[in-house]
């Protein structure tokens, strides 16, 4: 621990001096508000000779997640974020590098570059090497031990002439993934904070969050209010797959009596059944394609809240103090239960007997796992569930059967 007292940077240097008359003095210098730390070897050179070396920079650890971090705090699910290695380089642009594949000696990256990056990546953490642009670099990945890895880069440092001094500075982050920090220190080292193929949507989600949150001042209340921005702006698609699906209940009678009409007669039964789609005027993907529409931004947002850094210790109100860990009295996975039990019960019930009883049963699952899950994620779903419960009185009022009967067919 150091005190800056009223200097804005602290210099630690370590001294190596060895037999060959060549001795090295290696600089951390920390700053004042920087994650950012300056490490610098300079290497004096006491013998007649020039000396070549090469600069070592490198990260060791071992290969389990976080602590706390299974699954992304909930072990019912395979979901979890990226631990490992990642490089970034213009030519191949971000990568990442599995634990396992160093195991079995299959990583793939740019070893030799004159740009780019190395990082070891966790959750809501990032430590990263950053070399000056235009300086050849060769990265690399090794397993040390079982499940203890490193990876790095090395730099060349420019011969030293006989009673001459030389050396370079390599500047390393090690703080969170704060994605505006990160993109002003070097090219793609926002992509740490990984969307994955999402990211053309997850990242303009995240950036909405952030502007409401500026303005609010409160994770939990942006959290709410962007859930209902985008409700409303999916509300057309929603209440055009709830008329399809009214329109669908009221045709229901019809499909059974065909069924008994053509028996295993598949061919006869499809051909009626597209026969009556047509006089009926119903698309039967109609309920569903509005729905499958927006799986991709409710996936988005979910990664959003999961990987945000601003989440952590993020407080909500009462008994929510950190949106980014589970709630402590599990107040938030029964509320979220209870809505979506509510929503199954307004929606129109399948017509398959075992279809229905699982629907039944789900937000009992959904419940437990959810106990797991962090607060800021939980919160969005109760929400989008106690929306989605007025939406979905709102189009059984709006599409009902007998509003569907009632309309003339053209």
């Amino acid at each position: 621990k150091f005190d800056l007292g009223s200097d804005d940077k602290v210099a630690v240097t370590l001294t190596n001096t060895d037999t060959s008359g060549v001795s090295v003095v290696k600089t951390y210098t920390f700053k004042r508000d920087s994650y950012v730390i300056d490490v610098r070897y300079e290497i004096k050179n006491e013998n007649a000779t020039p000396v070549v070396s090469k600069a070592y920079f490198q990260f060791l650890r071992d290969g389990n997640p976080p602590e706390g971090e299974n699954t992304g705090g909930n072990p019912f699910t395979g979901v979890t974020t990226f631990t490992g290695p990642a490089i970034y380089t213009d030519l191949k642009k971000y990568q990442k590098i599995t634990f396992s594949d160093i195991d079995k000696n299959k990583q793939d990256f740019v070893k030799e570059s004159s740009d780019g990056w190395i990082a070891m990546v966790q959750h809501y953490f990032v430590s990263a090497w950053l070399p000056p642009a235009g300086l050849k670099r060769e990265f690399f990945t090794q397993k040390v031990t079982d499940k203890l890895y490193s990876a790095g880069v090395i730099v060349p440092i420019a011969a030293i002439e006989a009673g001459a001094s030389g050396g370079i500075t390599m500047p390393l982050y090690i703080g969170p993934q704060e994605q505006e920090n990160l993109k002003t220190l070097a090219t793609g080292l926002d992509l740490v904070v990984d969307y994955g193929w999402l990211t053309i949507l997850a990242h303009p989600m995240f950036l909405v969050l952030s502007f409401i949150n500026n303005l609010i001042g409160n994770w939990g209340w942006t959290i709410v209010l962007f859930t209902i921005l985008l409700k409303l702006v999916f509300f057309p698609l929603n209440q055009k797959a709830g008329k399809s699906m009214a329109h669908m209940k009221t045709m229901a009678p019809k499909i059974e009596a065909m069924k008994a009409r053509y028996g295993d007669d598949k061919q006869k039964m499809n051909q009626a059944m597209m026969e009556l789609y047509k006089t009926e005027k119903v698309n039967p993907l109609g309920g569903c394609l509005p729905i499958v529409i927006q799986i991709p931004f409710f996936i988005s947002l979910y990664w959003v809240l999961l990987g945000a850094v601003e989440l952590r210790n993020a407080p909500w109100m009462l008994w929510i103090k950190d949106l980014s860990t589970p709630d402590p009295w599990y107040v938030l996975p029964i509320i979220m239960g209870a809505t979506m039990f509510i929503t199954t019960k307004l929606q129109p019930a399948p017509p398959d007997p075992v279809q229905a009883k699982v629907m039944l049963y789900m937000p009992l699952v959904f419940s437990a796992m959810f106990f797991f899950f962090p607060a800021g994620l939980v919160l969005y779903w109760t929400m989008q569930n106690i929306l989605g419960i007025f939406q979905q009185w709102y189009i059984n009022k709006t599409f009902g059967p007998e509003k569907i009967k009632a309309v003339p067919k053209r």
